[in-house]
């Protein structure tokens, strides 16, 4: 009988000699498994090499095992070759997004049944190659992964921005009027008021010249010797190559949709209440006699335009919206300083600082500050215009850019200082808010000025608005893989539209939001973040006239935003005092 250590060394020794025999059964079938498996990657690839040679158009995308190479063939005929496989890659395109190397790594050693390369070049042209639904700016995520699907259409030319590019110059020129001279413009005579002549004058040119000149560089960037081939169709992916790939998404995109859906939701408060307001003027027996409505549904009313709107799928689509837009825009500011201007000044008129406290002065400087900041807003979608102009090596559409700005700039420049200067001499410290309402007559003028409005900030809302829908849709097709559809298009838009009534209609008071907006969103990426840009992308030297002139901008964009945003945060704690839901 053995003893219990013999029997313990006995069953150490079984369970070692059954271990080994399991090991190597199973290596034994793991490698006939690798060869079967090989053998059957080798009748694939004679597969594919067959059908190629016999159909040299189509598309062919084949899954190599576990490496999943893919294999995206050309329209063009290639020889025959004595390996297979290395037939097969000889038709790989050279211009394939991402690396020119491809390696192939066999599983088994052992088999010698595909002779596989180490590394593949190949050296077709790109023209060759046309119409087959790559993206050579996009990388590596335009290979696509539904293989059951050899021809899906190129993002890029479905998304809003990037859709179109055959946009003309004076394209340009209305978008940016459009985006620029809001609903903002008529609020400059009571800025004026609390900044009195000499230092309103100083910060209205003032900002017009530093704006300027920070759109001049943005335009610049869009398109860079120092990235050949490259277009910045977009701000992020500015902020992107200037500040890296995760700091220029936080520090621009938070910015610019603030803006962006701030100034939407800002114009539907602005077009409901304006088309209130010509309602009650045009009643036969005066606003006493009209049925009431609540300013909750004409907003409604007026963003229900937008439902259909909002399908236009780019920025060239919208174009005769936004010329209407720019002409509208136009006429409202002509009727500001024409009407004041031939009625003369009001009795009594002062042009002393307002009667208040000094609290209710200093916090109404600063709010006056944000009204002008608010007033040069268009930097945001400035490059989402350049993007729908051609482009080649010989004529950048830096060129016809620049062009559409200045003519922008000059219409500005008409529409400004005309309304803030005149609206100011005519009713000095007594101005309104807005100066069509503080005119009073003739009634038939006003109410057309206040229908213009509605119009322009028709126009406007769907220049803003652009460039959130290319954000969404970007994220949803591009991140989520969904399919680019017109479906996706309509739900997807009519869901902002929503929420943009929705938000309008529980806080009607947005519009006091202009000096805050001003100070704490459009200032940065209107007045000092291109040059921040420019100072990192050009590095221009120390104390060089770029890097002054840069630095100096920076400076007085920051104290501007600090400054405004303090005003506007207290004008929204005044009106949500009195501010009722729904009324």
């Amino acid at each position: 009988m053995c003893s219990p250590r013999e029997r313990r060394k006995r069953d150490v020794v079984v369970v070692a000699v059954v271990a080994a025999a399991s090991v190597v059964l199973l290596s034994r079938l793991w490698r006939k498994k690798k060869q079967h498996y090989a053998g059957r990657k080798s009748d694939l690839a004679q597969k594919m090499l067959a059908k190629i040679e016999t159909d040299s158009t189509q598309l062919a995308l084949v899954d190599f095992g576990r490496t999943h190479l893919k294999l995206l063939c050309c329209k063009q005929r290639t020889s025959s070759s004595s390996s297979s496989l290395s037939a097969a890659a000889a038709l790989i395109m050279a211009y394939i997004p991402g690396p020119q190397n491809f390696s192939f790594h066999e599983e088994n050693k052992d088999s010698e049944d595909i002779e596989t390369p180490k590394t593949i070049k190949t050296q077709q042209p790109k023209e060759q190659c046309n119409n087959i639904g790559v993206d050579h700016a996009a990388g590596a995520s335009s290979i696509f992964k539904d293989v059951s699907v050899p021809k899906r259409r190129n993002v890029e030319e479905w998304l809003p921005v990037t859709s179109s590019r055959n946009a003309k110059w004076w394209y340009s020129a209305f978008h940016n009027v459009t985006a620029m001279v809001g609903a903002g413009v008529l609020s400059l005579p009571s800025a004026m008021a609390y900044l009195t002549w000499g230092p309103g004058v100083a910060v209205l040119l003032s900002s017009w010249v530093i704006t300027l000149f920070t759109l001049w560089q943005l335009v610049q960037m869009h398109e860079m010797k120092e990235v050949p081939g490259k277009r910045f169709d977009r701000y992020h992916e500015l902020g992107q190559h200037a500040f890296g790939k995760k700091l220029g998404i936080w520090l621009v995109v938070p910015q610019q949709l603030i803006v962006e859906i701030g100034v939407d939701i800002v114009y539907m408060v602005t077009g409901g209440s304006s088309l209130m307001g010509a309602y009650e003027l045009l009643c036969t027996g005066g606003p006493s006699s009209c049925r009431p409505i609540r300013k909750t549904a004409w907003i409604a009313i007026f963003g229900s335009v937008h439902f259909f709107l909002a399908q236009c799928p780019n920025f060239n689509a919208i174009s005769l919206v936004s010329f209407c837009a720019a002409i509208m825009s136009l006429s409202y500011s002509a009727i500001a300083w024409v009407a004041p201007l031939a009625s003369g000044q009001v009795a009594d008129v002062s042009y002393a600082l307002p009667d208040t406290s000094r609290a209710g002065l200093v916090f109404g400087i600063l709010n006056a500050l944000g009204q002008i900041a608010f007033a040069y807003a268009g930097h945001n979608v400035v490059l989402e215009i350049q993007a729908t102009l051609p482009s080649t090596p010989e004529k950048p559409s830096k060129g016809p850019m620049w062009r559409g700005c200045l003519v922008a700039y000059v219409v500005v420049a008409a529409c400004y200082f005309p309304v803030a200067m005149v609206g100011y001499w005519a009713m000095g410290n007594g101005v309104g808010d807005n100066v069509l309402l503080s005119l009073g007559k003739p009634v038939w003028l006003i109410a057309a000025a206040r229908l213009m409005v509605v119009v322009h900030v028709i126009g406007s809302y769907q220049v803003y608005a652009m460039p959130v829908f290319d954000m969404m849709e970007t994220f949803l097709v591009k991140k989520l893989e969904w399919n680019p559809t017109r479906f996706l298009r309509l739900w997807v838009r009519s869901l902002y539209v929503a929420f943009t009534i929705f938000m309008a209609m529980t806080i009607p008071f947005f519009g006091d939001l202009l000096g805050f907006l001003g100070g704490f969103a459009f200032a940065p990426t209107t007045f000092f973040l291109p040059c921040c840009m420019w100072l990192t992308i050009y590095k221009p030297k120390a104390f060089s006239i770029s890097w002054i002139l840069n630095w100096v901008c920076i400076l007085l964009g920051v104290l501007l935003a600090v400054t405004s945003s303090v005003g506007g945060l207290r004008q929204i704690i005044i009106s949500y005092s009195t501010y009722k839901l729904y009324e």
